[in-house]
């Protein structure tokens, strides 16, 4: 398949060193780049995002093959990442550069991720209302370089950190089938 084919998508779900493996294991993902958006700052610095002043979130973008798997799926694989409730950031990280947001490339996947948080506020999973926002894609700045792939570079560190936020146990206790 040519690049020109391949499709991306921008989630961000608190911490981008949580949000690659889920979608990095799956079938069709081409890549999945942990970097920052939806700020005002060109090219911005961690230090700079996690300042809370750029106006950007920690997100990660997603080059897929949508024959192999559709936006659907991702953004099925999305809402099961976090706490779609939580408005001020993501488990142990807070403030705006964590907050959770469905980053659209297209009008198809905006009307995709719109119609699935309305049947996750539907569905009675969560009592509180799904605040994720679902915002247009906007400029991607990839992330420094230690930062990307890190549950791959750092296991022991990505183990600790997925677990001590509270990610892991808000997955499993939310997510377990019924």
């Amino acid at each position: 398949m040519s690049e020109q084919e391949f499709q991306k998508a921008t989630f961000a779900g608190g911490c981008f060193w949580c949000m690659v493996k889920p979608f990095d294991q799956e079938p069709g993902i081409h890549s999945v780049i942990s970097g920052y958006t939806g700020g005002h700052t060109v090219n911005p610095t961690y230090e700079e995002v996690c300042s809370d002043t750029t106006g950007h979130t920690e997100a990660v973008q997603i080059t897929f093959d949508p024959d192999i798997i559709s936006y659907n799926d991702l953004v099925e694989i999305y809402w099961r990442q976090t706490d779609p409730t939580d408005a001020s950031g993501q488990f142990a990280d807070r403030g705006s550069s964590y907050r959770p947001v469905i980053f659209y490339h297209s009008e198809e996947q905006r009307q995709i991720a719109e119609n699935s948080k309305m049947a996750l506020q539907n569905s009675g999973r969560f009592k509180k209302p799904i605040v994720t926002m679902i915002e247009p894609a906007e400029p991607f700045y990839p992330a420094e370089t230690y930062h990307q792939d890190f549950y791959k570079k750092n296991p022991a560190h990505y183990s600790r950190y997925s677990q001590g936020s509270g990610r892991v146990n808000f997955i499993e206790k939310t997510w377990q089938e019924k």
